[in-house]
């Protein structure tokens, strides 16, 4: 093998070994925060200049905005993207969003460098006093109760097989992100002339299938049951989920709620969605699909109490969450696609077809109320609404403590995308920016709470969306206070002192910045909504600048409290 550094050949380092591995694994981009761990990385970026053999070097300046924008991309694409960052400083940053990606089941490599190992003697040891400070006795630790996969890099020849190893089972179900070290040392060493490369294949698990005999099972439960119900918070980035569920649901009259979403499933308009609150639809099944949900009710508010529960999904027990105790009566393991689509032939063959679809809700959430209380401040619904009504048939969102589902008219699965059930704030706005890098000509909408805004990092992410030519529109849904925060106070001291008094403490944000001033320093267009009448026609003139002009728009929405949502 040609182990020379020219175009076309064999790597010539451990990090070309890396960067040439990643772009034949199927890695587009490598979202990158760089620092002293980088030169091997960047050297080698720049002897493979044509970009054909390596992935695309993309400057974030934040980590937090890296992983989400990997996250945000693969949400849209299917695609699972790389990121690195700077030794034990960086990985700690982005350690929020590696727990957002591990919740949320997405594959991605996240790698960080590492403090050079030696002090002499080797290319890459240390000549830097951070180079002593950054270095820890586990830095994995960072990460490792979030990844499916670590490994230290220790020499060159293991840049590729490494790499491909944490891709394969980075994919295989149930997916979720991957850890690799790169300390500076094997970064920089050659690559030996007469070492395999590219290395061996390693291709993901296969998805199963459940097994046929207990699908033929959970078919009989369903065809008998009296009132059946099945709960989906998510579907897959390609929709399969989604179709297969909306088939048999329609085909068997089964309606579908879908609880504390994350992913949207099914349209508005679909005839057998009832809704995103399990709370009513629980209670009355007996027999009930949970398909591929980490949280299908809260077990203090929705137990079911005399219900049949079926588990579908490629981990149905979810047995990285340590508490949870969610009845599972039969658990059917494999892709959730292909379950529904068995479920449905085992059903036709059992002659459950129940004959004429009814629809079981309104359409595209009935009325919706502009405003409330005496000030005249906007609904969340409404904020929702407008939104909908401007999203045409392919835009999608990213919320995080923003809009409400049910007051949406979603032409399709995968339209609204839902911060992840980790919590880990700051999420919304990279990742609309990556489904925009996907996909330039698709409206990528964050709709975020003030707070969540300022989580964001949102000079860096403005300034990305400048740099990348990524006019996304961001929606700060500003209601002066960490609302979430004053939820929880109330529903937990309902008639204590905090509830009732004049200030609570810990949950203003006000007095509120002047959001508008951050976008503007990056030449996005942006205005302050105060009135319900005035949204949509603002709403008309963000979406003008970023089709024609293509800049950003931010939209600050002076948003009514609500004890809701």
């Amino acid at each position: 093998m040609d182990a020379g550094g020219d175009e076309g050949s064999g790597p010539r380092t451990g990090a070309e070994a890396v960067l040439l591995t990643l772009k034949a694994s199927g890695i587009d981009y490598l979202f990158a925060n760089a620092g002293t761990d980088f030169p091997s990385i960047i050297e080698a970026f720049a002897a493979r200049a044509s970009g054909e053999q390596v992935p695309l070097p993309l400057t974030i300046p934040h980590e937090t905005a890296a992983v989400a924008m990997a996250h945000g991309y693969y949400l849209v694409s299917g695609r699972p993207q790389a990121v690195m960052v700077h030794v034990n400083v960086g990985l700690a940053n982005a350690a929020m969003g590696v727990i957002n990606a591990a919740s949320d089941n997405i594959p991605m490599i996240v790698m960080s460098g590492r403090t050079p190992i030696t002090e002499h003697g080797r290319t890459g040891a240390r000549v830097t006093p951070i180079q002593y400070g950054q270095e820890m006795f586990d830095q994995t630790s960072i990460v490792r109760d979030a990844t499916k996969y670590n490994y230290e890099m220790r020499y060159a020849e293991q840049g590729g097989s490494m790499v491909e190893r944490a891709m394969a089972i980075a994919l295989s179900e149930p997916r979720g992100p991957v850890y690799l070290s790169l300390p500076r040392e094997p970064l920089a060493e050659a690559f030996p002339e007469d070492h395999l490369f590219p290395p061996a294949p390693q291709a993901p698990s296969a998805p199963q299938r459940p097994d046929p005999a207990a699908v033929a099972r959970a078919a009989g439960l369903l065809a008998s049951a009296k009132s059946p119900l099945i709960l989906c918070q998510r579907s897959d980035p390609s929709g399969a989920t989604a179709d297969a569920l909306s088939r048999l649901a329609q085909a068997f009259s089964i309606p579908v709620v879908e609880p504390f979403t994350v992913r949207n499933v099914l349209p508005s308009s679909h005839p057998m969605l009832a809704g995103y609150d399990v709370r009513d639809a629980l209670a009355a099944a007996d027999v009930v699909l949970v398909v591929d949900s980490g949280v299908p009710w809260i077990e203090k508010l929705h137990r079911p109490k005399n219900a049949t529960v079926i588990s579908l999904g490629p981990d149905p027990l979810f047995a990285r969450m340590p508490v949870r105790s969610y009845r599972s009566d039969l658990s059917l393991a494999g892709d959730p696609a292909a379950g529904l689509a068995m479920l449905h032939d085992a059903l036709e063959d059992a002659g459950a077809r129940r004959g004429a679809v009814g629809t079981v809700s309104p359409r595209s959430g009935g009325d919706v109320t502009k405003t409330v209380g005496a000030d005249g401040a906007m609904t969340a619904e409404w904020m929702s609404r407008c939104l909908s009504d401007v999203l045409g048939e392919d835009g999608v969102v990213f919320s995080e403590l923003g809009v409400v589902p049910s007051a949406m008219d979603l032409k399709g699965p995968n339209r609204l995308f839902t911060a992840p059930h980790s919590g880990g704030l700051g999420w919304a706005m990279p990742a609309a920016l990556g489904a925009q890098l996907h996909d330039r000509t698709r409206l990528c909408v964050a709709c975020v709470g003030d707070g969540s805004y300022m989580f964001a990092n949102p000079v860096a992410c403005h300034q990305i969306s400048e740099a990348m030519d990524l006019p996304i529109l961001t929606i700060i849904k500003n209601n002066g206070i960490w609302n979430a925060v004053r939820r929880s106070v109330v529903n937990s001291y309902p008639g204590g002192k905090a509830a009732s008094a004049n200030r609570m403490p810990l949950v203003s944000l006000e007095p509120s910045p002047d959001f508008q001033m951050i976008a503007r320093a990056s030449r996005a267009h942006a205005e302050r909504v105060e009135e319900a009448d005035d949204l949509p026609a603002a709403l008309e003139r963000a979406l003008r600048v970023i089709r024609e002009e293509r800049r950003s728009a931010l939209l600050d929405v002076r948003v009514a409290q609500s004890d809701r949502h």
